[in-house]
């Protein structure tokens, strides 16, 4: 494989792309993502949902829109390493099964191992809540408002090796309040989150060598 990012197919509303959607949590951008796909015209459409947390409210979301669902958590009986490569190694089997061409990560909380980000790179999508290169990693909200800045934003990206580094699809600004909380800030924040996410994967999914990114020969 190229070491640049292999392009998914160019799809359509009567071709979609099958995504997969990876969360942790209360799956609000999920949520987002699956009622944009009931519009006429989207050129994706989720296949699965997989979270690593069986108690993840996301799940309520897929079950409603009756997308196929399942929790995969990391076993007890390994550690360290071994224990996150057996997780995603199951992640991996579950995601082949179901046909998909796009791992969308959507609250997301695991960060992947290099041998996963391969076999998917340039097929494999994640938000930050931030305008990176700033602010990556877990505490981006709390970051922000220690730095005293004035405006942050979410981030979509393509997921490579490193910790949110990967080449930069879209941003959306959003300012930041004098009297920001984490709270209030995540939640303004949130809502741009699930009017982007939803509209660069139409982009990615109907035209993806617009994105001028160093795409690899092969397209997926």
């Amino acid at each position: 494989m190229s070491r640049g990012f292999v392009a998914p197919r160019a799809s359509t509303s009567e071709d979609p792309l099958l995504v997969v959607v990876l969360i942790s949590g209360s799956g609000s951008g999920l949520a987002a993502l699956l009622e944009h796909q009931q519009g006429v015209g989207c050129t994706h459409k989720t296949v699965m949902v997989i979270s690593d947390k069986p108690e993840a409210g996301g799940l309520a979301h897929a079950k409603r829109h009756g997308v196929p669902n399942m929790a995969i958590p990391l076993s007890e009986e390994v550690s360290g390493l071994e224990r996150r490569m057996e997780q995603e190694s199951r992640v991996l089997d579950s995601i082949a099964k179901s046909g998909a061409e796009l791992v969308v990560l959507s609250g997301y909380m695991r960060i992947l191992t290099s041998d996963f980000v391969s076999r998917w790179k340039g097929r494999l999508v994640n938000i930050h809540p931030s305008l990176l290169p700033l602010f990556p990693g877990a505490h981006a909200h709390r970051d922000v408002l220690n730095a005293e800045e004035d405006i942050s934003g979410c981030t979509v990206h393509l997921v490579d090796e490193g910790v949110d580094t990967g080449p930069i699809l879209a941003q959306q600004i959003v300012p930041v309040h004098e009297d920001d909380t984490v709270d209030s800030l995540s939640t303004r924040i949130r809502k741009a989150e699930h009017a982007l996410y939803p509209s660069v994967l139409d982009r990615l999914c109907s035209d993806p060598l617009s994105f001028e990114i160093g795409w690899g020969v092969e397209i997926g």
